[in-house]
């Protein structure tokens, strides 16, 4: 069992102590989330594929957040931020613009292909190094202007 699994099973135990309701309905999210996948990939999740998939639940929150803006449900985005609260905080700390920009840069100088064709490599040299720590999207659109500028 990965550690980080361990520790979301750990917090929801703690949550059900404390009767934190809300917090402990996210760590429930996080864990049907990993027990499905365990169940649909025959697999046991190790802590590089539960940052992965934390990544994508926040990824998916903050769509929400987006749409439920955008139709004036604020009661409902609330909800999502509150969910991502709680998921980031099993997420290692969040990379700064500058921490980010040194990355893809290191990550540019690596590889052979240049313009527009640097994207795909570019990303898949990056994507591992900042799985849980940065937005993808965000990164996809700084390398973009990189390789346009």
């Amino acid at each position: 069992m990965s550690d980080i699994v361990a520790t979301v099973k750990a917090d929801m135990k703690a949550a059900m102590k404390a009767r934190d309701k809300a917090r402990l309905g996210t760590i429930r999210l996080i864990q049907s989330e990993f027990k499905r996948i365990e169940v649909d990939e025959r697999i046991e999740i190790d802590d590089e594929r539960a940052l992965s998939i934390l990544d994508k639940m926040v990824k998916q929150r903050r769509d929400s957040i987006r749409q439920y803006e955008d139709a004036g449900r604020t009661e409902l985005a609330d909800q999502e931020k509150s969910e991502i609260a709680v998921i980031q905080d099993y997420l290692p700390a969040q990379l700064g613009s500058d921490e980010i920009a040194a990355m893809i840069d290191d990550a540019l100088a690596s590889i052979e292909a240049t313009g527009m064709a640097a994207m795909g490599p570019l990303m898949g040299k990056l994507k591992p190094q900042l799985q849980g720590r940065a937005d993808m999207g965000e990164v996809s659109k700084l390398v973009k202007a990189k390789l346009n500028g």
